[in-house]
This record gives structure tokens, sequence and C-alpha cells, in this order.
């Protein structure tokens, strides 16, 4: 299921779309940490085109300190349940191959800052924020 906002984040940032296992974990195992957003159904769920909006300011705000993907549909449902992550959007921080976050739905501005800031603390273990 597409959208212009998440088709957006592919054309305009050049971030990569991950349609399969394979580019999934060779995006996530590189090193530094990495972002994942799983959009889910942008026409059932219309908090995915407020994420797809809210994720690059995230990211600049951020400078740098990790890049992004979007997760396609094919393999969406697989990454959500590899991760423990369900509920969608969604993104899930990874850090050189190893999940070390995750927060699912919309979130406020100070909510995000908060998190990202503690998920960037992690070092191998998990943390996910509550739906």
């Amino acid at each position: 299921m597409t959208h212009p906002l998440i088709d957006r984040l592919t054309t305009e940032f050049s971030w990569p779309k991950l349609d399969n296992q394979h580019d999934v974990t060779e995006f996530t195992s590189r090193e530094g940490v990495h972002v994942l957003f799983v959009p889910g159904d942008p026409k059932r769920n219309l908090e995915t085109a407020d994420v797809a909006v809210i994720l690059p300011e995230i990211k600049q705000a951020f400078q740098g300190r990790f890049d992004c993907a979007v997760v396609g549909d094919d393999i969406e449902q697989k990454v959500r349940e590899e991760t423990k992550v369900l509920k969608t959007p969604s993104l899930i921080f990874y850090r050189e191959g190893q999940m070390i976050g995750g927060i699912p739905r919309v979130r406020d501005w100070d909510e995000y800052m908060a998190r990202i800031t503690q998920i960037l603390a992690q070092n191998a273990t998990c943390e996910i924020a509550e739906a």
C-alpha cells in the first residue's frame, strides 16, 4: 500500500525501501544506528501519514545520529513479528544488526525526543515504548 508522503521518503529523501529480509539485514547490520519506518496500511491508519511527515524532522533534530529506511509491504509483517513491535506505524531502531528499541504509533514531539534519546543511549538491550 503506498501513500504520497511515504513515497516522498524514498524519492525526495532517497531513503532505501527494504523489500526483503536480505535488504533489512544488510541495512541494519551496517555500522551506526538505523531506523526502520514500518508504515502499516495508510488507508486504515491515519497515523501513518503523520509519522511519514514527522520522521524526517526527527532525523534532522538528531543531526545525523541515525539513518532511515522504509519497510516495504512484502516484508512488513515479518519485521513486526521478529521485533515484537506489532502496532503501526512504528519506528524500529538498530545498532549494528541488533535491535535497540521501538516506538509504535504516533507520539508527540517531546515524547519522541525523550524516547529516542533513551534508545540511542542503549547498548545491546532493547526497549519498546508502550502503545
